[in-house]
């Protein structure tokens, strides 16, 4: 299950797994590009192992580097409490 974490103010979603067994989180970025259809980006926390980047330039990639460092922390707990809409309600 991918649950909901940011939406920027370029429709870019921010979504997160439930934490896995074995402790990571995937991470997935997509935005919606008149041209490409999508571009898209994994990242697993807590290791910051990237994979599967299309479409996005170095300079994207750079700033969705830091956002998802400055916001692992969040991520990694709501993994563990159903997403932040969860640990909002709760």
């Amino acid at each position: 299950m991918m649950y909901p974490y940011m939406t920027l103010n370029d429709d870019t979603e921010i979504t997160h797994s439930e934490m896995q067994p074995d402790g990571r989180v995937k991470v997935y970025i997509e935005t919606p590009d008149e041209k490409d259809g999508f571009h898209n980006a994994v990242c697993w926390l807590p290791e910051y192992k990237w994979e599967n980047v299309s479409g996005y330039s170095d300079e994207e990639m750079e700033f969705f580097r830091k956002l998802i460092r400055n916001n692992a922390h969040a991520i990694i707990d709501f993994s563990q409490d159903g997403g932040v809409l969860y640990a909002a309600t709760s």
